[in-house]
C-alpha cells in the first residue's frame, strides 16, 4: 500500500474512533411534561450519531422542514421504530414527532455552531402555531442554545 492509501484508512478509522453516539428516548411522559424526547436538547459534534429509540410505541423523529442547516440531509423515522441519525453538518436541527406535533413534541440537537439559530428562530415562529399545547416549549429550548 502507498503512504496516501495508509494515510486515508488512519483518517478514516480516527473520525470513526472519535464520534460518539447519543441516545434520545421518544417518551409519552417525561421530566418535562407529556409527549417529550428525554434529552430534548442536545449538543454534539459532527459525525456523531444520535439514536432515536422508540421507548413508548406511537411516536417517530422527523427534521423539521427549512429548520435544520443548509446541506443537512433531512429524516423520517417509522412509526415506534427506532431511527439513527448521523448528523453531518453544523448548525440547529430541530425534530419532531409527528403525530404529536401539536402537543409540541419537539428537540433540539446543535451539532458544533449555532450558525444558523436565527433562521431557524424566525421559522419557529410560524412553526409553533400548529402546537395546541406547550406553546413555550420550543422557544425554551432554543434559548438553551
Amino acid at each position: 500500500m502507498t503512504k496516501l492509501a495508509y494515510t486515508l484508512i488512519l483518517i478514516l478509522f480516527s473520525f470513526h474512533t472519535f464520534s460518539e453516539a447519543y441516545v434520545v428516548k421518544m417518551l409519552n411522559a417525561g421530566k418535562e411534561g407529556m409527549m417529550v424526547f428525554e434529552p430534548a436538547v442536545l449538543t454534539v459534534k459532527k459525525g456523531d450519531t444520535v439514536k432515536f429509540v422508540a421507548t413508548d410505541v406511537s411516536h417517530n423523529s422527523s427534521s423539521v422542514d427549512g429548520m435544520i442547516p443548509a446541506g443537512a440531509t433531512p429524516w423520517a423515522g417509522a412509526l415506534s421504530q427506532d431511527i439513527e441519525v448521523t448528523l453531518t453538518e453544523e448548525g440547529v436541527y430541530v425534530y419532531q414527532c409527528t403525530p404529536h406535533n401539536m402537543m409540541a413534541m419537539v428537540g433540539v440537537i446543535k451539532v458544533e455552531s449555532s450558525a444558523n439559530l436565527e433562521q431557524v428562530k424566525q421559522q419557529a415562529q410560524s412553526y409553533k402555531k400548529t402546537f395546541l399545547m406547550n406553546q413555550e416549549r420550543l422557544d425554551n429550548y432554543l434559548s438553551e442554545i
